[in-house]
């Protein structure tokens, strides 16, 4: 099925629409105004999967005006909105539909008692911007302040006690909900209370990693985040603690003079954090040990760049694509799963990685095996989509190259710290000429002869004839755009 532009308001309107204040405005407008672009209806079974999952676009780190001040002079401290971010929630919900997404998260900073105001303020917002735009299934959660390290988001599972459970755990853990500040807060030992707390939970949530190397001084020197602490989060809690942003927000920085990503320190690498862009490099070495750790790619929406600020809206340039029902469950299912690829700038809007081998397959996130007593060769299939329609820029990217990148498993790491799997490379690199077309999609295959240990793949692609992603400087961020799929592992046992 092709994306199409539908009827309703154009991208100017929007743009002047989507200020503070204008809630009612642009939800007035939001009856007639669909998707930019249609995304694919065909909800075609995938691996025996009789439950109808298709690839849905969402964002999981989207601020409101809720990211706000404190006035601490007077106690309690009081909340004052719009202070970092401006927009209604339900504008945000607004602009997410109209750029292509089912599926949104609204994440906004802490602070003093900020639990109080998520609870009493925030949430009945976020109620009524759920029946004003139903087409988007809109989670609560907020932009955790993480003991010890950078932010992350807090993904609550949507169920009738959702905004208490919210509230217990902000109101505990967050390092800044405490007045006054209490510096037992900001410790990992906090971390690791934080997670075994959600992890006991009967809903369980999401924590996502934000902008991990955004507070990094050099390519492997690391800042607020660190790969001990990944590693030690991910061990108490696997099914909780699963990932961390590949592409970081604030994307549109660049066109307004600013860091892509807001990363002043040391760079993003086609747009994407050095921990995923980085071949061989952290992510990589995470994959290595057999974990399922997952990218995502998110708009850290507070203000538009044509406002003066650094972001785009939510969809309108990052994407991540879950393989999924329309469901809040199977939306959570997906993520913490690793039923997810990423892109920028709409370069596709399926992808598909699956390995075959014996007469089994296995997708994303999932676990080939195989038997060591056979000389198994596995297949490998990359199926993609490219934009049928135009982009938030107006254009019609096209894919230029995929990469195949495959790294070995070899077990859990003594070391901590490690940041580097020197078994991963870009076993092969294909071009239009390399691949053919099924209907609406392109299909490339490739063998990996031989298999007798255990490995993973990856798939990455981009509209750029760069070989590696070169450190990003002032460039428009639509003329570099990449996609990556999460991993399929192979085990040879």
């Amino acid at each position: 099925m092709t994306e199409q532009r539908r009827p309703g308001l154009s991208r100017r309107q929007l743009v002047k629409y989507a200020g503070v204040g204008a809630t009612f405005v642009a939800s007035g407008a939001a009856a007639t105004s669909g998707s930019a672009w249609a995304q694919d209806d065909d909800d075609r079974t995938r691996h025996g999967d009789s439950r109808n999952r298709s690839w849905r676009a969402g964002d999981h780190h989207v601020h409101s005006e809720y990211s706000g001040e404190f006035d601490t002079s007077v106690t309690p401290p009081r909340f004052h909105k719009g202070a970092d971010a401006v927009y209604p929630i339900v504008t945000n919900a607004i602009m997410a539909k109209h750029f292509g997404l089912t599926w949104a998260m609204c994440t906004d900073h802490g602070g003093p008692t900020h639990s109080k105001v998520n609870l009493e303020l925030a949430y009945p917002d976020l109620l009524r911007s759920r029946q004003l735009v139903p087409e988007v299934l809109q989670f609560w959660g907020m932009e955790f302040d993480t003991p010890k390290l950078d932010h992350h988001t807090l993904m609550i599972p949507r169920h009738d006690d959702e905004a208490k459970q919210l509230f217990e755990l902000e109101s505990r853990f967050a390092k800044f909900d405490a007045f006054p500040t209490d510096p037992a807060r900001d410790t990992e030992a906090k971390m690791i209370e934080f997670l075994k707390a959600a992890k006991d939970m009967r809903d369980k949530p999401l924590v996502i990693a934000h902008h991990t190397s955004r507070s990094a001084t050099g390519l492997g020197v690391y800042g607020q985040d660190t790969p001990r602490e990944f590693r030690n989060g991910n061990n108490i809690a696997p099914e909780i603690y699963v990932g961390f942003e590949g592409a970081p927000g604030h994307q549109a920085a660049p066109l307004n003079g600013g860091a892509r990503g807001g990363y002043g320190n040391h760079p993003t690498y086609g747009g994407y954090d050095q921990m995923t862009a980085r071949v061989g490099g952290l992510w990589d070495s995470l994959l290595g040990e057999g974990r399922k750790w997952w990218i995502t790619a998110t708009s850290d929406s507070h203000v538009h760049w044509t406002r003066g600020g650094a972001d785009f809206w939510p969809g309108e340039y990052s994407k991540t694509y879950v393989l999924a029902r329309q469901d809040y469950g199977d939306i959570m299912d997906a993520l913490r799963n690793g039923r997810i690829f990423v892109t920028t700038g709409d370069l596709v809007t399926t992808l598909d990685l699956t390995a075959k081998g014996r007469g089994r397959e296995a997708m994303v996130g999932e676990t080939l095996m195989l038997s060591r007593r056979d000389r198994n060769d596995v297949e490998i299939e990359i199926r993609f989509r490219p934009l049928q329609g135009k982009n938030g820029n107006g254009e019609r990217p096209e894919v230029r190259r995929v990469d195949l990148i495959v790294g070995n498993v070899t077990g859990v790491n003594a070391n901590l710290d490690a940041d580097t799997n020197p078994t991963t490379k870009v076993v092969a690199r294909f071009g239009p000429r390399d691949w053919r077309r099924q209907g609406s999609e392109y299909v490339i295959r490739h063998t990996l002869r031989n298999v007798e240990q255990d490995l993973y793949a990856r798939v990455r692609g981009t509209n750029t004839d760069e070989l590696e992603p070169l450190a990003d400087g002032k460039e428009n961020p639509w003329t570099d755009l990449w996609f990556y799929s999460n991993p399929v592992f192979v085990r040879a046992s």
